[in-house]
């Protein structure tokens, strides 16, 4: 135990000192554009010494020799590690494997070996990888010696043939998708592919094999191209089958000769099957070490060392000194955890908005989750398709929707304090505003950037983990400047970093031309008023018009397409004047709780305004659903309506709720939304939003066998799933988010003096309160009187 602790501090040190430099050359690039590292095993299987050591050769010239058959991957980087800066070497432990393929046959045995080999293999032949004639030397060779292997039944054959993809029972319920034995093709030191393939039935006029291919392509439920990005939104049409190969054969040539195979296969069969053999689906073992460790990579190891030590040593002072200095306890996990769980009245709160906000939230995570699911291969997966072409799916369809209200209460909480300043004749700093939101939203989204580059790719595997996690690493490292520029949503979302984080984009470009709205309201009410409507409905014809004439599709019907949803998101979805509606009916909604916060409704009023709004939330979210049922055709008519009409629906009930409770006005469910505890929600919910993709990721790109599915257990009640989001949202506000918002609170009040302040909940640092003199009538519904607070 105390020696594989120090091998693995020695490994670290090791590691981050000679990454990229010197030594075993490191590879950052594609697969087959490594220039391999000569072995003496490799020199052995050029002289043909055997069958055997041919095999373990051509794994040998792309993966490092082991220390040992059961070390992990990280150990075994590490001891390398050591071992090349120290010059030293470590006992090898005894490799089960050679162990396994030095075992002799038995004479007694052969016959019946032999018969099993012979019966076995005329029913379930292996796959050739030199199939193709224009594989490489290499690959033929190892393919040649892996062949001859598995005829003399030979272990390490063995294991590598009973790693690949196999035909199981269920394929008529969508059971297709065969991984294999990740694990095992890694361990034998083989090359895991998961290779795509597209199947096309050839002419339309074949009823009996179009039905047999809904039934294995799961109905189409969301069509895709092998040519599709796979990274943000699954390829579902894409059939996934694991291949365990000799290392010594690329990408290239496994796309070869399964290509070649298949076509030979399916001739005269009325199918046409096309392949896919991506680099970063087609692996050996310490793939994603050897790849993407590098320098980099340790610096940010360090620099998160660095900042959780500031942050205890932060906590460690508040702890002794009882928070003597308010900087220096900015970072105190103490401070900060006891802000996130304050839940104190508040003179700056509009208490319904959380849980508002709490709702939409959750709704998000339910449609987002439902989109990552599909990535994992169901055993049945047709029945999932038919389940979810049911009218009640539309909570999964519908993601767009729910992002809505959040940027109308952006424009509300931006105005509503903005005006308040306004009628207190305070002066307007906006750099303050600006620069207290950068500081509010960096932290995280910069430390999460930096994670899921240099941390996540290390912290898993699996067949999907490089297309869902490390791909993403590999695009945030060319384009993260973009996010930080909060540009990145004018780029599109194939090459984007973080490709969930294009809301942060629109909501901080609103909010940086909020201003001009907001004084032209202020300065002319009426006419300023009429210009913002005009402004919105010319955002809302416009998205009308452009979601009719590209056929673009906010809502994922039943059959969307891969490239349609990326051509909605490209073209409309992402791009912050298309977003412009709801942002400007929050302004309005800002002004309108300002400054006619007296005004009185009467009972009729009120019952018509709650049946009005209540009627176009239900329209807004069931008006759809007839397009999520499994026997919908696409009409542009009906995409078009729903892109332009559906928000505005949904967000006028909830504009509403927040307008009546802040005139006082109260029922079960304004009492429901203003519950103290959703402030805890609130105070994370950015960070939710920012964690929620790379948990799903992470968790698809661990799945190595076929599921079940049930959308309770699947969806609703996938308790760990949601579990890891919140704890993982209140690490990254507390470590992140709120100590930035305390050094933003002590640089822009530590000039004013305390006697003109107005009282503060010490506890409580509001994120949607951008000045602390910012006060309001509000109703707390604790209780049915109205506090009176200076305004």
């Amino acid at each position: 135990m105390c020696a594989n602790t120090i091998i693995t501090l020695l490994g670290l040190i090791a590691a981050a000192n000679s990454a990229g430099a010197g030594g075993t050359p490191q590879c950052n690039k594609l697969p087959n554009q490594c220039s391999p590292v000569k072995t003496q095993r490799g020199d052995e299987a050029a002289s043909g010494v055997t069958t055997g050591s041919l095999l373990l050769a051509a794994r040998n010239k792309t993966a490092p020799p082991s220390a040992g058959g059961n070390l992990s991957e990280i150990d075994e980087f590490l001891i390398n590690s050591v071992r090349h800066k120290l010059g030293i070497e470590f006992p090898a432990e005894t490799n089960q494997r050679t162990a396994e393929d030095e075992l002799e046959i038995s004479p007694e045995e052969a016959e019946f070996v032999s018969k099993l080999s012979e019966t076995y293999f005329s029913h379930h032949p292996p796959f050739n990888p030199a199939y193709s004639k224009q594989v490489s030397a290499e690959c033929a060779q190892a393919a040649k010696a892996y062949l001859s292997s598995l005829r003399s039944m030979k272990m390490s054959a063995l294991r590598m043939y009973d790693a690949g993809g196999k035909f199981t029972s269920g394929i008529l319920n969508g059971n297709i998708n065969q991984y294999g034995d990740y694990d095992q093709c890694l361990n034998i030191r083989g090359r895991y592919c998961l290779a795509g393939i597209q199947p096309t039935v050839r002419s339309s006029g074949m009823p009996f094999l179009r039905h047999l291919y809904d039934l294995v392509q799961s109905h189409g439920i969301l069509t895709s191209e092998l040519g599709d990005p796979g990274h943000r939104v699954p390829r579902f049409s894409t059939i996934n089958w694991a291949l365990c190969v000799p290392a010594a054969c690329t990408p290239r040539d496994i796309q070869h000769s399964l290509g070649e195979f298949l076509r030979d296969t399916a001739d005269g069969t009325g199918v046409q099957l096309d392949v896919s053999v991506e680099s970063e689906l087609c692996e050996v073992r310490n793939f994603v070490w050897d790849r993407y460790y590098t320098p980099a990579a340790a610096k940010v190891w360090i620099g998160f060392a660095v900042y959780l030590t500031v942050v205890l040593l932060s906590t460690l002072y508040e702890y002794k000194s009882g928070n003597k200095n308010k900087w220096l306890s900015a970072f105190s996990l103490i401070q900060n955890t006891r802000t996130i769980f304050c839940v104190k009245d508040d003179p700056n709160d509009v208490a319904s908005v959380h849980g508002i906000r709490f709702l939409n939230a959750i709704l998000l995570v339910v449609a987002h989750k439902s989109m990552a699911l599909f990535f994992n291969p169901y055993a049945n997966r047709t029945d999932m398709s038919e389940t979810l072409g049911q009218p009640w799916t539309v909570v999964g369809r519908a993601a767009s929707l729910f992002t809505d209200p959040f940027i109308m209460f952006s424009g509300f909480l931006t105005t509503y304090s903005m005006i308040g300043r306004l009628m207190r004749n305070q002066r307007i700093k906006l750099y303050q505003d600006y620069i207290g939101r950068l500081l509010r939203i960096i932290p995280p989204l910069g430390a999460l950037i930096l994670f899921c580059t240099f941390v996540l790719p290390f912290l898993g595997s699996g067949p999907q983990w490089n297309l869902v996690v490390t791909n993403h690493g590999d695009i945030c490292k060319k384009y993260w400047w973009r996010n930080l520029l909060f540009i990145h949503n004018y780029f599109g979302f194939k090459n984007m970093c973080l490709t969930h984080t294009h809301h942060i984009g629109i909501d901080t470009e609103l909010f940086f031309v909020s201003p001009l709205f907001i004084w032209l309201i202020w300065k002319w009410p009426r006419r300023g008023g009429m210009a913002l409507i005009v402004l919105a409905l010319v955002s809302t014809i416009h998205r009308f018009y452009i979601t009719y004439k590209l056929r673009l599709s906010n809502y994922v019907y039943f059959g969307t397409s891969v490239q349609q949803l990326f051509d909605t998101a490209d073209n409309m979805y992402i791009l912050p004047y298309y977003r412009l509606t709801v942002y400007l009916m929050g302004v309005m909604l800002g002004y309108a709780c300002r400054v006619y916060k007296s005004i009185s409704l009467t009972p009729n009023q009120l019952r018509l305004g709650w049946y009005a709004s209540s009627f176009l939330l239900v329209l807004a979210f069931f008006g759809p659903a007839p397009m999520g049922s499994i026997r919908y055709v696409y009409d542009p008519l009906h995409a078009a309506n729903y892109a332009a009409f559906s928000p505005i629906a949904w967000c006028l009930f909830f504009a509403w709720a927040v307008f009546t409770s802040h005139l006082g006005y109260r029922n079960k469910l304004i009492d429901v939304f203003s519950w103290r505890g959703f402030r805890v929600t609130t105070k994370i919910s950015y960070a939710i939003y920012l964690t929620q993709f790379p948990i799903f990721f992470y968790n698809v790109g661990r799945v190595r066998t076929a599921l079940h599915y049930h959308f309770l257990t699947s969806v609703l009640l996938d308790f760990k799933e949601f579990i890891a989001i919140f704890v993982a949202s209140f690490l990254l506000t507390v470590l992140f988010e709120t100590p930035f918002s305390n050094i933003k609170r002590l640089l822009f009040n530590s000039g004013v003096k305390r006697s003109k302040r107005a009282p503060e909940v010490m506890c409580d640092n509001n994120e949607n309160s951008n000045n602390n003199d910012d006060r309001k009538t509000i109703v707390y519904p604790a209780t049915n009187q109205t506090k009176n607070l200076r305004d």
